[in-house]
């Protein structure tokens, strides 16, 4: 949402009906709207698609489906590929606004072994969690999603010190990703990285 994150323009749609808290929850419902607001991206010019929220995954197929430009709901799409990124041995852990609804069916992943590897924590309960709940939202506490993020990097890490890489699920982490780098010295994924690499494709 913040013009000055890429070296290209952006332009923005919302998507009628979405609040944090269904679209979270993955309400089957919000999907026509999903399409629409692609489809309105397109007829003003959008050359590839993204969303505002990693719990968009769910409607992936069909937006993408639905345009012909390239779409990339979700950070949660690179999981496979930094999977094979790394020793059969390491893990990856997904950070997420709420756990309790990245399940099974967000993360792209059939192979036993492979899911084995995935690490899932999110900051649910936190300020930042409670903030977005809001209606409206209050403006983004920057320094809040910090101490969540950090905090709950470091439970994760403390019950399974195989963590080699981190993949930023909600689309609001990426204004900690420099801080978390530092604090965990590991190397930090997300939606901003997947963007950059799908307009890549399309210059």
């Amino acid at each position: 949402m913040n013009p000055a994150t890429f070296d290209f323009v952006t332009i923005s749609e919302t998507v009628a009906g979405a609040w944090v808290e269904n679209v979270v929850r993955g309400d089957p419902a919000l999907e026509p709207a999903f399409i629409a607001a692609a489809g309105r991206l397109v007829e003003r010019g959008a050359v590839a698609i993204t969303s505002t929220c990693g719990f968009s995954i769910r409607h992936q197929r069909a937006v993408a489906a639905s345009v012909d430009v390239p779409v990339a709901m979700s950070s949660l799409l690179l999981l496979p590929t930094l999977l094979r990124q790394l020793p059969a041995r390491a893990k990856i852990a997904v950070l997420t606004y709420d756990s309790k609804f990245c399940g099974e069916d967000l993360l792209g992943i059939d192979d036993p072994a492979d899911r084995a590897r995935v690490v899932i924590g999110g900051i649910e309960g936190g300020k930042f969690w409670h903030d977005e709940l809001k209606r409206p939202a209050p403006p983004i506490d920057v320094a809040a999603i910090e101490t969540d993020v950090s905090a709950c990097v470091t439970r994760l890490r403390a019950a399974h010190p195989e963590i080699a890489t981190i993949l930023f699920e909600c689309a609001a982490f990426p204004m900690v990703a420099s801080a978390i780098r530092r604090i965990a010295q590991l190397p930090v994924y997300d939606i901003t990285d997947l963007c950059r690499l799908t307009m890549a494709s399309t210059a």
